[in-house]
């Protein structure tokens, strides 16, 4: 009997470890500051230990206690924690749990999208698991000016750089409904710009759609598109919007993980609809 005690103590210290992580993720909530009373009946734990750990981990700077209200907010090493963490995530690591889910969600193919140029490159994707599913790989290119993602990319490119863009720029014809007249496609330019994302019905290959979201970095700059995309004859024009929300909702959680926070959370989501 004589390893109780050394065991008994590992117990007791990994005991205070999860603790001390559970209530640091309390702050993971929307709440700014939190008391010890409050924290102390949100972990189930005795105030005394609440204040034990509170004082430990300001101490160690990743808390620290308002001098007049008593309450505890996230210290400065926490931030510093978080900015080494996104500054080491690249668009790979923070899009593909997120891919993942909305392709289950939606059970149609996702794709991640950067743009080169007056082209846009396929960085990631997934197919749908259903039968009737498109077909194509990561790597893959397509012109920017016939595709949701690549229209949502040209959107987001200050005035200077568009013009640059557009400049000498005759945009080919792939189907019927491809916008060839550049002045059209800045019109539908505007209108992805005031709506938050894009949407392509048979403009870039015939019986095929998507519609996509912008991905922001931790400076706000979009830098890449994620999309989902399927045959008309699931994603007809007001089956395809449906899926608006959580494409917007994919694109604002892969932002998130590369470190942007939205100074506008909580807005609702325009449903103008595209030209």
């Amino acid at each position: 009997m004589a390893d109780e005690t050394p065991s008994r103590r590992a117990h007791s210290t990994l005991s205070s470890v999860r603790n001390a992580a559970r209530l640091l993720k309390e702050f993971g909530h929307g709440d700014r500051e939190i008391g010890v009373t409050e924290l102390s009946r949100r972990l189930g734990i005795g105030k005394s230990t609440a204040h034990r750990l509170l004082s430990t981990l300001a101490d160690e700077k990743l808390l620290e206690q308002d001098a007049q209200t008593g309450a505890y907010r996230l210290g400065l090493a926490m931030y510093e924690l978080g900015a080494s963490v996104t500054s080491h995530m690249d668009l790979h690591e923070a899009s593909s749990p997120v891919v993942d889910q909305l392709r289950n969600a939606t059970r149609e193919t996702v794709q991640v999208a950067v743009l080169d140029g007056r082209e846009v490159v396929y960085v990631e994707r997934r197919e749908s698991p259903q039968t009737l599913r498109l077909f194509g790989r990561v790597g893959h290119r397509n012109e920017a000016h016939c595709t949701s993602t690549g229209k949502l990319l040209l959107a987001y490119l200050s005035d200077a750089e568009l013009q640059a863009t557009l400049r000498g720029w005759k945009l080919s014809r792939k189907t019927p409904y491809t916008i060839t007249d550049p002045r059209a496609l800045l019109t539908n330019l505007e209108v992805i710009r005031r709506q938050g994302w894009a949407e392509n019905v048979s403009e870039s290959e015939l019986g095929v759609a998507s519609i996509s979201a912008p991905i922001r970095n931790s400076l706000g700059e979009v830098i890449a598109a994620v999309s989902v995309a399927g045959p008309v004859q699931r994603l007809g024009n007001d089956s395809l919007r449906r899926f608006a929300r959580p494409v917007v909702e994919a694109g604002m959680a892969i932002s998130r993980r590369l470190g942007y926070r939205d100074p506008r959370a909580g807005r609702s989501l325009t449903r103008e609809g595209s030209s």
